[in-house]
């Protein structure tokens, strides 16, 4: 239950960076391309008899595809959960959530593969025969998993996986077993050393050589650190310790010696030297900066060489937006355009762009702030659905401190508008999502949401499928500016499915689409341009050319891309026991300010014209932390304005509030949820109790007062049975009740109650989950 984050180091710092260089790498190396558009690709007259559906689903690399045992194109699209990799050693949420539940949700959703964290300390756990039975799970809500050891758990999970047509990818996060275990840079820690990584890869592929489920293992996750630090991963030719380009070749030819039929993932580090620099420098203008684990400027000079195994070679970058560190590149006037230009392509784009080699992007997603990060967000997932590329959404988890998860709190709800987003980046064909195995539907045996790679490339029909699909019609230009087009059309229809649509500019291909939108940038102003859009299915089949559409682009100026000013000095104006009402100075805008966005504690709560907003049906006496940004015409939003803390009014009915930041003890305290929190105020922070019972929280009033209300906040973990005392007692040997239940539901419990002392306690007698019991606020009113 603890708040796991993945937050960057603040130190993070970018350069200007290169445009990508013409690549031209001996043998071994990386294959050249010739300069200038792409030439367009005519629709195939038709397509060849599929092969005999494969009885095994490994996967293996084509040129910047990953193909199956047909050869047939698969597109990975699925998400993270955490969980094996730190400390509970076991995925979070099975406190509350069903293990079976989730894991149907995820494949009735088309999430077709799930990256799995886990520690180099938890294999070798599972190697010498170490698993234990893990605390986090709650057998009320998984009764299949009780008396299962972590190990076990994961077995079981992987049978649902197979039962519901998911795939596995399997990801080494850390070496020790720590919720914060990522933020070491290397993959030695301690008494975990290179050769025990090494060996734990080489036993968990054993282990799981025969089983197809598992189709992918990524080496390590983010490899970092700056040039003044030690030890950071560099990537290099070397044979050195911190070279982990060595280390992926040298983990993944062992993997490979065991199963040469998995995939294996290789990641980019933090920092590369500038052209003419090395690694010896100190000075951090000698070096391109990126997200760790999103550097992969190295393969170009040094690629990954797994001899006869690179057809199993995938790089795997990392990506973040705003909300996790304000890189330099959010800087300013930013876009989808410079984002490209000026990180993806030199980083890590350009693999697929020059057709070296597959990406999966390992790690991306973040809050849905209708700001930045949503921007950012929105731009990395058109990428993805337009050019295909592999990926896994961080995260299940509703509890990654720094970006939220597809899952709500209560580990059963999802989050329907980041899911709404990311829905377009998932694999689908004729309105329906895409497995990766051959005989399973994704969603299971019956599955209405779901078809098998069987449904979709045939089940060996000597004719196969050669119906193109129908054109695209309708092609429209629903915006453009000066530098660029947004083009959109109907859907084409096909007696398969439609896979994606590639648009020409002329007859250029300029670039495809798993939606029926895109937008052309990088255009000249006041300039003509006749796009047409084609439709392909599965089995390769084209479609003729939609009617050309000629579009001009706007004058020089373009649209308007300036975001508002920064709204000024926020300020509270009045509050209430339920409410607070906030007021800031209004913004300035070259075209005008549309509208205002206000957040409370980081999460949207209105939008507004004026520039006042009153919040209500709040807490009382509970403090909140207010934010405004704003909006004009075009969609442009300013940065957030500088943050205001409000509090609401006491409520004085049941007497004076006199808990509130008074010295306050437990008999025990989980995961540094101190019992200080429980009495700040702060509706966001909490205490938490030892998984036990008989837990208590005492507060001291400074003397001896009446006692008439007690308001308790409870979070998810609270104690069904308990009961509130108070005492005048100095040793606290004895104690009054003022309340006790037996039947205690949770949420937020009320109580009016007579009695006089300087201490007040509650008393957990029984829990109500098999974790703690936790309070996110415990007043205490009276006179």
């Amino acid at each position: 239950m603890n708040l796991f984050s993945r937050r960057r180091g603040a130190a993070i710092r970018a350069v200007a960076v290169a445009s990508v260089m013409a690549a031209a790498v001996a043998s071994g190396g990386l294959a050249a391309h010739a300069a200038g558009p792409p030439s367009p690709v005519p629709p195939p007259t038709a397509a060849a008899a599929p092969a005999a559906v494969p009885a095994k689903d490994w996967l293996h690399t084509r040129g910047n595809q990953i193909v199956d045992e047909n050869g047939d194109k698969v597109w990975l699209t699925g998400t993270n959960w955490f969980g094996f990799n730190a400390t509970e050693r076991v995925f979070h949420g099975l406190w509350s959530g069903n293990i079976t539940t989730l894991t149907k949700s995820m494949a009735d959703r088309g999430i077709n593969i799930v990256r799995v964290p886990v520690s180099t300390q938890l294999l070798l756990e599972w190697k010498n025969g170490r698993a234990a039975v893990p605390s986090g799970v709650n057998t009320y809500a998984n009764p299949e998993l009780k008396d299962l050891t972590t190990l076990q758990v994961f077995d079981h999970w992987l049978a649902l996986c197979e039962r519901y047509g998911i795939k596995v990818l399997l990801d080494v996060h850390s070496a020790e077993a720590d919720n914060s275990g990522h933020i070491h840079p290397v993959w030695w820690k301690g008494t975990i050393t290179s050769e025990q990584f090494y060996s734990a890869w080489e036993w968990v592929t054993a282990r799981y050589k025969d089983n197809d489920t598992i189709v992918a293992m990524d080496v390590k996750n983010e490899p970092h650190g700056k040039q003044n630090e030690s030890p950071r991963a560099k990537w290099d030719g070397s044979t050195d310790q911190d070279n982990f380009k060595y280390a992926c070749e040298t983990a993944g030819k062992r993997i490979l010696a065991v199963n040469p039929k998995v995939l294996v993932l290789c990641e980019g580090i933090e920092i590369y030297p500038r052209a003419g620099k090395s690694w010896s420098s100190q000075a951090e203008a000698d070096y391109h900066f990126n997200w760790w684990g999103g550097n992969l400027r190295g393969v170009r000079d040094h690629p990954v060489n797994l001899g006869a195994g690179n057809s199993q070679l995938v790089y795997s970058p990392h990506d973040y937006g705003p909300l996790v560190f304000q890189q330099p590149w959010f800087q300013g006037d930013w876009n989808r355009t410079t984002l490209e230009r000026d990180v993806w392509d030199p980083n890590w784009l350009y693999l697929h762009k020059e057709n070296t080699a597959p990406l999966l992007i390992g790690e991306w997603g973040g809050f849905l702030d209708n700001g930045p990060n949503q921007k950012w967000m929105t731009a990395l997932r058109d990428l993805i659905a337009e050019n295909r590329i592999h990926q896994t959404f961080w995260c299940l988890n509703p509890n990654s401190g720094d970006t939220g998860g597809l899952l709500l709190n209560d580990w059963a709800t999802w989050d329907e508008a980041k899911y709404a987003l990311l829905k377009p980046a998932l694999w689908q064909s004729g309105g329906k999502f895409v497995g990766l195995d051959h005989q399973v539907r994704l969603g299971g045996a019956g599955s209405t949401t779901g078809i098998s790679l069987a449904d979709l490339y045939g089940g060996g029909d000597p004719g196969g499928d050669t119906q193109a699909p129908t054109a695209p019609a309708t092609l429209t230009a629903p915006a453009k500016t000066s530098t660029s087009v947004s083009l959109s059309w109907t859907p084409s229809t096909d007696n398969v499915g439609v896979t994606g649509y590639d648009v020409y500019r002329g007859t250029t291909r300029v670039g495809t689409s798993a939606t029926t939108s895109y937008t052309d940038t990088g255009l000249t102003a006041n300039t003509a341009y006749a796009y047409t859009v084609r439709a392909r299915d599965a089995a390769g089949n084209v479609s003729a050319a939609s009617t050309a559409l000629s579009v001009t682009t706007q004058a020089g100026g373009g649209a308007d891309t300036t975001p508002p000013s920064v709204p000024g000095n926020p300020r509270g104006t009045g509050r209430t026991t339920t409410s607070v009402t906030l007021a800031w100075d209004a913004s300035t805008d070259n075209t005008g300010v549309s509208a205002y966005l206000v957040f409370r504690d980081g999460t949207q709560v209105a939008s507004v014209t004026g520039t006042g907003y009153t919040d209500t049906g709040l807490t009382p006496s509970t403090a909140h932390t207010y934010t405004v940004r704003a909006r004009d015409a075009a969609g442009n939003t300013s940065a957030a304005s500088a943050p205001l803390q409000l509090s609401t009014a006491d409520d004085t009915s049941g007497g004076t509030l006199l808990s509130q930041g008074k010295n306050a003890w437990a008999s025990s305290t989980e995961a540094g949820n101190n019992p200080d929190r429980a009495v700040d105020g702060n509706a966001t922070t909490r205490w938490g109790s030892a998984f036990q019972d008989n837990q208590w929280i005492n507060v001291d009033l400074g003397a001896s007062r009446t006692v008439s209300r007690v308001v308790l906040d409870w979070e998810a973990a609270y104690a069904k049975g308990y009961r509130v005392q108070v005492s005048n007692s100095p040793d606290f040997s004895t104690w009054t009740d003022l309340y006790a239940t037996t039947t205690g539901d949770g949420g937020t419990d009320t109580l009016t109650v007579n009695g006089t002392g300087r201490y007040v306690r509650v008393l957990g007698q029984s829990r109500a989950t098999p974790y703690g019991i936790s309070l996110y606020e415990f007043r205490v009113y009276g006179g």
